[in-house]
């Protein structure tokens, strides 16, 4: 089954030169594990192919609840060097909700979640 990232997770990011940061905080403690399988580097990567240019690494925060993407040569410089609209990967959080991901699981989500 397909499900959207924005249901059973929110996200914040910024950037560090040329490097931007997403963090995927789950919604609930339940929706963490079908983060940490499903929400992989690679997918990411293919997520932004064409936007970000270098390597994606990610990070488990489990007492957060959380996955830590950095992704790599992906501001055109960032800051003051980049003629992005976005140099300092502010909208990536809200791009990186728009993915599906293909689950084998079925998480309840409930409609107050996605809010």
């Amino acid at each position: 089954m397909k499900i959207r990232l924005l249901d059973i997770a929110h996200a914040r990011s910024g950037d560090k030169g040329d490097a931007a940061n997403v963090g995927v905080i789950a919604r609930r403690p339940e929706y963490y594990p079908v983060l940490v399988k499903y929400l992989t580097a690679e997918r990411v990567s293919a997520h932004f192919a064409g936007l970000v240019m270098g390597r994606v690494e990610r990070f488990e925060l489990p007492n957060l609840g959380a996955l830590n993407f950095i992704l790599h040569n992906a501001l055109g410089g960032g800051g003051t060097r980049s003629l992005k609209n976005d140099a300092q990967g502010k909208t990536l959080g809200s791009a990186m909700l728009r993915m599906e991901l293909e689950i084998e699981e079925q998480p309840i989500i409930r409609g107050e979640d996605n809010v």
